[in-house]
């Protein structure tokens, strides 16, 4: 038994190392092909350094209106995806009734079905309702996929914060909504930071939503204009895509950066309650 311990450290150290290579080696294609003049599908070390491709792609048409465009759809819907799974949560969190666990349960299956399935209907009814090519289409939308599993997250870290807080609240005649807002969000702050970040990611990285919903290329956001890098006779602009695609991850890397103390913090409730 003494021997075959270091080799199952061994044999996992070495399954972590490959899983480690293979999310690194499309993170430093990326990166060493921004800068290379001669840039292909291989992972290598450039023989030049080179901003060519960066300023071919820093142009209104290729990167700042769609991004000014994905920044809009997504920040909409991300803001509008926390403050509705807040006002779902609650209830769920503070209120016990029979069809609690049921709701859970039938938002989290809705999490489970593929955007493909429903994106028929959906098209047909924006179509009626003439939602389709439209910014605030597209955020409801957005903001209607993600809230499934935004409010079960939500209601997950609500539970975490003490209901006697909010008691001595109503004590002093605060209602339920001004409890919420006061007193149960600012404790919970690692929660909105998680739900926040995870939403936002979710829409940054969405390319079917908008490639369905939105039709005039002024409206499209970075996620699909990203496609035009790939000709139609299968020439691809690699270092174009790869000068982009640095870009393009840039709001989200800042965003997790902002949030990161929030995320490693705890709710800080201690001796809150004592007494």
């Amino acid at each position: 038994m003494s021997r075959s311990r270091p080799s199952r450290r061994l044999a996992a150290d070495a399954g972590l190392i490959a899983v480690a290579l293979a999310f690194a080696l499309p993170l430093a294609w990326v990166l060493l092909s921004c800068v290379d003049p001669h840039p292909d599908l291989k992972v290598k070390v450039p023989d030049g350094l080179t901003f060519g491709n960066f300023d071919a792609v820093l142009t209104p048409d290729i990167l700042y209106t769609p991004l000014l465009n994905s920044l809009i759809l997504c920040g909409g819907a991300t803001a509008l995806t926390v403050v509705c799974a807040a006002l779902a949560a609650y209830p769920l969190s503070r209120f016990r009734s029979r069809l609690n666990r049921p709701f859970l349960l039938t938002i989290l299956f809705a999490t489970s079905l593929p955007i493909t399935a429903i994106m028929v209907p959906v098209y047909a009814l924006f179509v009626r309702v003439d939602l389709i090519d439209t910014s605030q289409g597209t955020i409801f939308f957005f903001a209607a996929s993600q809230l499934p599993f935004a409010i079960w997250l939500m209601k997950n870290f609500m539970d975490g914060v003490p209901k006697e807080l909010e008691e001595a609240a109503w004590t002093d005649g605060a209602s339920s909504l001004q409890s919420l807002v006061r007193i149960v969000l600012p404790l919970m702050g690692p929660g909105l930071a998680v739900v926040t970040v995870f939403s936002f990611v979710m829409m940054w990285g969405n390319f079917f939503v908008p490639f369905m919903l939105l039709l005039t290329p002024d409206q499209m956001p970075a996620s699909v204009s990203i496609n035009e890098f790939f000709g139609n006779r299968g020439m691809v602009a690699y270092g174009q895509l790869a000068a982009f695609s640095v870009i393009y991850s840039t709001p989200v890397i800042l965003l997790y950066v902002l949030v990161a103390r929030r995320l490693g913090g705890g709710f800080a409730l201690g001796g809150a309650v004592k007494g």
